[in-house]
């Protein structure tokens, strides 16, 4: 009799909300004032919140109660990208881009099809890519302070089948990761189709808490840390140099593997060593083209011990089997003749450039970002719900991503991830003055 009680309330509230009798943002219940209303367990009437919750109509904060989400926002913004109306303002992804690549890229088709290796490109190349090109890609690291053989360099489409192939040669379902509390969601969405557990760390300043990295490795078995020392997504940090030399000694103390995220690192004037020059047996280096030359050109690389390449280059073998020759032979010209150099200063001076819109626009709200990225975290103010002011702005035609899919622990703090690099200046700024507006009409 219980379980069917148990069942008919979850129905109940689930048609009360889907209805529109109870409205986005409502407190709910306590957990125990529940269960003494419907005569349940107080661990049944934490089962009803926890499967409504799995179902997307609610959302449990810690401190502050149970809450009815907005129905509008589905619990993946942020993480799937969606087919957008015409007029819809993109502050969800990051698509940087300056004026003239467009005309670069066909300068590059039209080079590549007068040059001699047409035939190479039809065919197969090496799984971790042809030694030149990893002789390229090996020059270009030497630059962002990485020292790396050819030999232990691989070529991949893109940073995030970087990460996917680092995942699938060395990690098993159920290996504990510990990740920082907000973190990139690709890795999220990696460590779901893996099995893997995160754990996460809170942040402490410009880095993660080191002694809650250590607190954790004592107590459980922690097989690897996923990192962004240099220009962290959604946070924006530049961990120091001690920070880095500290996080490689813990994992060198405990046996773990580092997979060290430079995707946004070419943001960053003059950061620290990457952990890969600290802990180079250790450390997993994943990076690409992606943001500092264009999000189409799937371009990436993984620079790794010695001893792991062939599991990688296994792991690639499954996934793609190989880079496109076309796309790989326009990076590695871009790398050689200085087109990615300059098109990365240009792109430190576009997000500057972004960044000084933004401090202007939203003067006085809580700002967490780096000041040359192409990101801004925004700290929504107390009571003020993140998935109703991100439903209010996507009425206004400006959609933006909540906290949601980059928390890793049950506290999500309500806060927006505002990404800069996808709209020209003029559109920017007259969404983030629409950003300021929907805020300060929803708090109270």
């Amino acid at each position: 009799m219980a379980e069917a009680r148990y069942k008919q309330l979850v129905d109940e509230l689930a048609a009360e909300i889907r209805a529109g009798r109870l409205q986005p943002g409502a407190r709910l219940p306590t957990h125990r004032r529940l269960a003494e209303r419907h005569g349940l367990a107080l661990v049944t009437a934490s089962r009803v919140y926890a499967e409504l919750e799995a179902m997307g109509l609610v959302s449990g904060e810690v401190g502050r109660g149970t809450f009815v989400r907005e129905a509008a926002m589905h619990g993946g913004v942020g993480v799937d990208q969606r087919t957008m109306a015409p007029d819809l303002v993109d502050l969800n992804f990051n698509y940087p881009s300056l004026p003239g690549q467009a005309e670069l890229l066909r300068a590059a088709l039209r080079q590549l099809a007068a040059g001699g290796e047409l035939d190479a490109m039809l065919r197969y190349a090496p799984h971790g890519g042809r030694m030149h090109e990893r002789a390229c890609v090996a020059r270009h690291l030497a630059s962002r302070g990485l020292a790396a053989e050819p030999s232990s360099v691989l070529l991949v489409d893109g940073a995030q089948h970087g990460l996917a192939v680092t995942v699938m040669a060395l990690l098993q379902p159920g290996d504990v990761v510990a990740v920082d509390a907000l973190t990139y969601p690709g890795f999220k969405v990696l460590a779901e189709a893996h099995r893997l557990e995160l754990a996460p760390i809170p942040a402490s300043g410009q880095g993660p808490d080191l002694d809650a990295l250590e607190r954790l490795c004592a107590r459980r078995r922690v097989k690897a840390i996923y990192a962004m020392p240099t220009l962290h997504n959604p946070l924006g940090w530049v961990m120091s140099a001690s920070r880095r030399r500290r996080l490689a000694a813990i994992a060198r103390r405990h046996g773990l593997l580092i997979i060290e995220d430079a995707a946004y690192a070419f943001l960053a004037d003059d950061p620290p060593p990457p952990l890969a020059t600290l802990a180079p047996e250790t450390t997993v280096y994943v990076s690409g083209l992606s943001k500092s030359v264009a999000t189409g050109l799937r371009v990436g690389f993984v620079a790794a011990p010695d001893v792991l390449v062939p599991k990688l280059e296994r792991a690639i073998r499954a996934t793609t089997w190989c880079t496109p020759g076309v796309t790989t032979a326009i990076a590695c010209a871009w790398l050689e003749d200085g087109t990615v150099n300059r098109l990365e200063a240009e792109k430190r001076q576009d997000a500057a450039a972004r960044q000084a819109i933004a401090s202007e626009e939203l003067a006085g709200l809580r700002c967490v970002r780096h000041p040359s990225s192409y990101f801004v975290w925004l700290c929504l103010p107390d009571e003020t719900r993140a998935d109703l002011v991100a439903a209010a702005l996507m009425r206004d035609s400006v959609s933006v991503s909540t906290a949601e899919p980059f928390a890793t622990s049950q506290h999500v703090p309500h806060a927006l991830r505002l990404a800069l690099g996808s709209v020209g200046l003029d559109e920017l700024r007259s969404a983030l003055r629409t950003v300021r507006r929907v805020i300060e009409e929803r708090s109270f």
